[in-house]
């Protein structure tokens, strides 16, 4: 049985999928390419959320593509701008046509005999829709890391007599409306940090809003506007030399301050400290809200814009309490100090679920099952032993776009080198001296609570992730395809 053939199949339609399929089509359009997209609508993380104040918490020059410029001087953009950009990119590049939304793939077949992947999508409702076959020359996975079906939903005690309402930001209802109700939200990474200051203030504000953590965030404010975008705006230069600025300022200025806080940990958690006291009211305990148990980088970093989450803490209308939940209360959460927050809703702002990688695909390799802990990743975009096949993953310490540039330069290039050498599979095969480590270092609870799902990473060139784009733009970008590591057939 034949079924509809396409060179490159690409997995999600967020930010990694459109710019993937974009410049596919833009650098070898002579290559047949199709978007599956589970959900009904593009723009992945960026359509799928919605609660009040929703940002990037990377700024938008290394956020966004190096091919299409952000023509904006805003540093840290909400959530509607940033599904915008996507929507002009897909538009311009005319991906919209190439996307198949619903649906769903369930599996994938590798075949060396015939190189190429059999791949079967459910479309529809996962449980009763229409199951399709498509193969392609080479999958490429843009799927993201964390499920949008569920966010991560921790129990506590007495949460069925809480008379209030529950709500996790991941699924937030389109007409809850919390003007003058007290609220508590549970967490203290950029979701808690983003929605506390956006829910004290404005139209329809909460009467006060509480941010309840069990473990403080390393939190630094930045300006909303981004100074040298802003400043070469009024210079009148041209928006390529402005993006293109503002977007090398960004990377050297987080690439600096990261290397920094691995070599000088205890200087850099002394800047940030310093930061945050300089702006806390009077009687907000720096040390007990604001200074972590681990060092900088081991989780990501919180920015807030313009302060927004001081302002508010300054002026009374939010607080912050360090403390853990003993129960819920039919009025609150009770917490183990004895004290009891009231609240009429409570937003359980505590992370990601993470899913399984790659979509949770069953994935084969000539009749075997894909073992992918066993796989080291090369160059953090392909796996050993496993032809055909890419993934995008971005940065945990930088913008999460910075890396998916990198991979789609090297897809570009590599299928390139394939065609012009007349060569049908790539597959990379590692050295038996490579030492294996975890792939992904960060102690935040969504990786850990994953990481025995992930393949591996080596102590070395081209197996090793650095998470420092500088590093990756020689070993990727740089470096020969033909490397030794990778076979051709």
């Amino acid at each position: 049985m034949e079924h509809e053939h396409v060179d490159v199949l690409i997995i999600g339609a967020g930010l990694s999928g459109v710019g993937a399929a974009a410049q596919v089509r833009e650098r070898l359009p002579k290559k047949t390419v199709a978007v599956l997209e589970s959900r009904a609508a593009k723009g992945g993380t960026w359509d799928l959320f919605r609660y009040p104040g929703i940002r990037s918490d990377s700024d938008m020059f290394t956020f966004g593509y190096t091919w299409r410029p952000w023509q904006s001087d805003v540093a840290l953009a909400d959530g509607p701008l940033i599904r915008e950009y996507i929507d002009t990119v897909a538009e311009e590049y005319d991906v919209d046509r190439l996307i198949r939304y619903q649906h769903r793939i369930t599996r994938a077949e590798w075949d060396t005999d015939r190189a190429r992947w059999t791949v079967t999508a459910v479309v529809g409702d996962p449980a009763a829709g229409e199951t399709v076959t498509l193969t392609a020359s080479f999958l490429w996975s843009c799927a993201g890391y964390y499920q949008y079906e569920k966010g991560f939903q921790p129990t506590w005690p007495g949460m069925a007599d809480f008379q209030g309402e529950i709500v996790h930001p991941q699924h937030w209802p389109d007409d809850l409306d919390y003007a003058g109700k007290r609220v508590v939200v549970i967490g203290s990474g950029a979701t808690a940090v983003t929605l506390v200051p956006a829910m004290a203030t404005g139209p329809g504000a909460a009467e006060h809003v509480t941010m309840l953590q069990r473990t403080p965030t390393y939190v630094l404010t930045r300006a909303r506007h981004d100074p040298v975008a802003r400043l070469l705006n009024r210079l009148r230069m041209p928006d390529r030399v402005i993006y293109r600025a503002a977007r090398w300022a960004n990377i050297l200025q987080a690439v600096g301050f990261y290397k920094f806080s691995m070599r000088w940990p205890h200087r850099a958690k002394a800047l940030i400290r310093k930061g945050v006291a300089r702006q806390l009211p009077e009687g907000v305990d720096v040390d007990e809200h604001f200074s972590p148990p681990y060092n900088p980088w081991q989780q990501r970093l919180c920015f807030v814009p313009n302060n927004d989450l001081f302002k508010v803490l300054r002026s009374g209308d939010a607080s912050i309490v360090t403390d853990t939940i003993n129960t819920f209360t039919p009025d609150g959460v009770r917490l183990v100090s004895g004290k009891e927050l009231p609240a009429d809703l409570v937003v359980t702002a505590t992370g990601f679920q993470m899913q399984l990688p790659f979509g949770g695909i069953e994935f084969v390799i000539d009749g075997e099952p894909l073992d992918l802990p066993s796989k080291m990743a090369y160059k953090a975009l392909m796996l050993s032993d496993v032809p055909n096949f890419f993934f995008t993953l971005g940065y945990t310490n930088a913008s999460w776009t910075l890396k998916a540039d990198l991979v789609i330069d090297y897809v570009c290039r590599l299928l390139a080198h394939l065609d012009q050498h007349g060569f049908r599979t790539a597959v990379p095969v590692p050295d038996a001296a490579v030492e294996r480590r975890p792939l992904m270092l960060l102690s935040s609870g969504y990786i850990q609570r994953s990481a025995h799902l992930l393949p591996s990473e080596g102590d070395r060139a081209p197996w090793r992730l650095d998470q420092n784009y500088l590093v990756d733009r020689r070993v990727i970008n740089r470096a020969r395809i033909d490397d030794g590591v990778l076979r051709f057939g």
